[in-house]
C-alpha cells in the first residue's frame, strides 16, 4: 500500500527499561525524553508517560513508558527520524532498552 505523504501521521512507541526499577536509569531516560519532546522541530504533539494501570484483559501494562508523537505528514515524520535531538535520544539511551515496539499510523 502507497502511503499519502500529506495524511496526519502518528507515531506511538513503547519502551521496555533492562532495569525499570533503578532510579537513576528511569530518570535519566525521563530526562532524555523531555529533552527530545521539547527540542524536536518537527514533532506537533507528543504524549510521554507510564502505563495507566488499567486492570482489562486487552490491556497491556507490561512496557515501562510510551511516547506518542504526532506529525502534519509523512516527510516530517521522516525528517524527525534524522534530526540531531532525535538522533541524541537514541545514543543516550538505547543502552536503558531491552525492546522497542513501534506503531506508526496515517490518519483517515
Amino acid at each position: 500500500m502507497k502511503m499519502e505523504k500529506t495524511r496526519n501521521f502518528s507515531h506511538s512507541v513503547l519502551f521496555w527499561l533492562k532495569e525499570p526499577e533503578d532510579v537513576v536509569i528511569r530518570q535519566k531516560f525521563e530526562s532524555e525524553a523531555k529533552k527530545l519532546i521539547a527540542s524536536s522541530q518537527y514533532a506537533h504533539f507528543s504524549h510521554f508517560g507510564t502505563p495507566a494501570g488499567t486492570d482489562r484483559a486487552v490491556v497491556d501494562n507490561s512496557y515501562t513508558y510510551s511516547m506518542i508523537v504526532t506529525f502534519e505528514s509523512v516527510d516530517d515524520h521522516d525528517k524527525y527520524q534524522v534530526e540531531p535531538a532525535h538522533v541524541h535520544f537514541i545514543e543516550q539511551c538505547k543502552e536503558l532498552w531491552s525492546k522497542v515496539t513501534i506503531y506508526d499510523v496515517l490518519s483517515l
